[in-house]
């Protein structure tokens, strides 16, 4: 039995959460990006992941803006994204 057999159909928002935040370290473990970039990444999710230990919804809700992040939807900006000045 392969580790993901268990999560091919999520009946719980844990088991949803866990094949969720799967996905995302696949995800952000394929992108072609600067070493630092990608290790700043894997630090954000990483800590989504200890999120999850204690409040699952929070965790859902962090795992949603990182995903959003990801694809280039998310709406707040952050400080190194802003011009001087404002």
């Amino acid at each position: 039995m392969a580790a993901d057999d268990r999560l091919n159909d999520p009946q719980t928002a844990d088991e949803l959460l866990a094949r969720r935040l799967r996905d995302a370290h696949r995800r952000v473990r394929a992108l072609a990006l600067p070493q630092e970039e990608q290790a700043r990444l894997a630090r954000r999710l990483l800590a989504i992941c200890d999120v999850a230990k204690r409040d699952i919804a929070h965790a859902a809700a962090r795992l949603d803006a990182f995903i959003a992040y990801l694809d280039g939807t998310f709406d707040t900006p952050s400080r190194r994204n802003m011009p001087p000045g404002d």
